[in-house]
This record gives C-alpha cells, structure tokens and sequence, in this order.
C-alpha cells in the first residue's frame, strides 16, 4: 500500500459497508482505486460489513482508512475478461489460425468426431458463462485489483492454449473407449451445463443484500436446483462435474490438470460460503455439506 487517507465522520447510524458504497460518491476521483477499511481502534480489528456504529461499545473510537490499492476493475469486466479469452484462444487452435505444430502443419486436421465435439463444448461452456455475466449474474459494487485480473486471466486463457493445442494436435489420439466414453460423457456435460445455469438463475431470483443472502437458498420446481437439498453450492457442484465430464471425453491430461487444480479452488470457495451460510441463519439445513453431497 503506497499511501493511506484517513478521514472522519459522524455517521452513527450507517453501517461499514455503507460508508464503503457511499465513500466514491463523496469521493469519485477515489472510487476506482481505493478501498475503504473501518478499524476500531479500541481493540485494533476491521468491523464487519454489516456492523452498525451506534451498536459499538461507548467509547470506541473509530477510524476510516482507505489504502490505495492501485487500478482496479469491476467485477463485470473481471468475469468478461477470463472468459472471452478461452473462448477465443481455443478456437485459433481449433481452426489452425495459429502456426504452433511446426513441421506437421500439413497435416489435416484430426479425423476424430471428437475434437470438434470437444471444441463445441469448450467453447458452448463459455459462451453461457458470457450471457450469464451479462445477462443473470448479480455482482456487488467491489472491485479487484488489475494485476490480480492479470494473473487470472493469465491462469484462465493459458490453460485454454495448453489443453487446446493437444486436444486439436493433428496427431492426437482418440479416448480407449471409443464413442461410448465421448457420448456418454458428453450427456453427463450437458446436464452440469444445464444445473449450472439453473442455480444461477435461481440464486439470481433469490436477491442478495450486498454480499450476504437475504434468505436460505432450496430447491424449486426445477429438478436441477434439488441439488440444494445436499450441498449449499451446487453451482460448484456442477461446474467440477462440467470439467470432470470433458476430462473423460477427451482423455486430456491438461484437462485432468485444469479440472482438478478448478476442483480445489472451488472448495475452497464452497466451504467458505457453507461456513458463512451457517454463521447467517440459525435454522440452516444440517444435511447440506459444501460442495459433495454428504462428504466435503
């Protein structure tokens, strides 16, 4: 943190995160570089989002502190960006557009069905998750710092260029078990990407007050969120299925890589979600685990 501004109010009856969301308006030159830290400084610990001013104990004295975080994007333009690059990069392998196989570049391209299933997929999978940015997702006035955006995007479309370039290598090999390992997994793929959209659409539907739920999200009459009776993220559920299913499809090891390094990062997300649903309403389902029904 290069500098920080301190300054001071009288604004009691507000919340920390409303100082936060209100902070840019008082302050617009501000709003896309620094993030406001409430420190109680009594007992030197960040209050909560949601804690209430008046309700601190008489006496404590707080202090506002925004750091300067450097450039920072919303996280519209965050989701945007590491989607539309995979989007793309796989289809410049796919097409050949890129002159990366060298000396067998007068090869035609792989004879096998399922390299161009594999690119419809990929490239389907991303293109929902464009139109549910756009379209569906509800995103908080936060923002993220421009070299985080960097290496996830770094993370995001270098994965794309390293599993693209083996599943569209002229010379790659098909799944042991023929159509029935591709057609059987592709079903398995379509059915994650079609529970992942409806938990999107239904955690939309649901409204969120900041980044807190509002109410215990359950099941509707879709059979895809039933999914909300055993985990408290089926999105994520879904999503390591999504992965997991194209891993079988194209019998990729980069696949395999990317799905399982997704599959961490995703608990991790999960359980910090499942924990905080837990924390917020007393009456929550016991039965849900995070991410897998019944075990994690």
């Amino acid at each position: 943190m290069t500098r920080d501004h301190q300054c001071g109010g009288n604004m009691v009856t507000v919340t920390t995160l409303g100082i936060s969301s209100t902070s840019p308006r008082l302050h617009p030159a501000w709003c896309q570089r620094y993030r406001l830290v409430t420190v109680a400084c009594t007992d030197g610990e960040s209050l909560k989002d949601d804690e209430v001013l008046e309700n601190l104990p008489v006496g404590t004295t707080v202090t506002m502190f925004f750091h300067d975080l450097g450039p920072q994007l919303g996280w519209t333009m965050v989701f945007l960006s590491e989607c539309i690059g995979p989007l793309f990069i796989y289809l410049f392998f796919f097409l050949h557009l890129l002159n990366v196989y060298e000396q067998i570049d007068d090869y035609t391209s792989s004879p096998c069905s399922v390299v161009t299933l594999a690119c419809v997929c990929h490239c389907f999978h991303y293109f929902r998750r464009l139109l549910e940015t756009i379209f569906i997702h509800r995103f908080s006035d936060g923002t993220l710092p421009l070299q985080t955006i960097m290496r996830n995007c770094l993370y995001y479309w270098g994965f794309s260029a390293w599993l693209a370039y083996y599943i569209n290598h002229p010379l790659y090999t098909p799944p042991s078990y023929g159509n029935l390992q591709v057609y059987s997994s592709l079903v398995v793929f379509m059915l994650c990407e079609a529970g992942n959209f409806s938990i999107h659409l239904a955690l939309n539907n649901l409204g969120c007050n900041g980044l807190r739920p509002k109410r215990i999200p359950y099941p509707t009459r879709n059979p895809f969120t039933w999914l909300f009776f055993f985990v408290s993220c089926p999105n994520y559920t879904y999503e390591v299925g999504t992965w997991l299913s194209f891993s079988i499809m194209t019998q990729c090891v980069p696949v395999a890589l990317f799905t399982l390094l997704g599959f961490i990062q995703m608990t991790i997300w999960a359980r910090g979600k499942h924990t905080m649903y837990t924390r917020e309403f007393t009456d929550y389902p016991e039965l849900r685990s995070a991410i897998i029904p019944l075990f994690l």
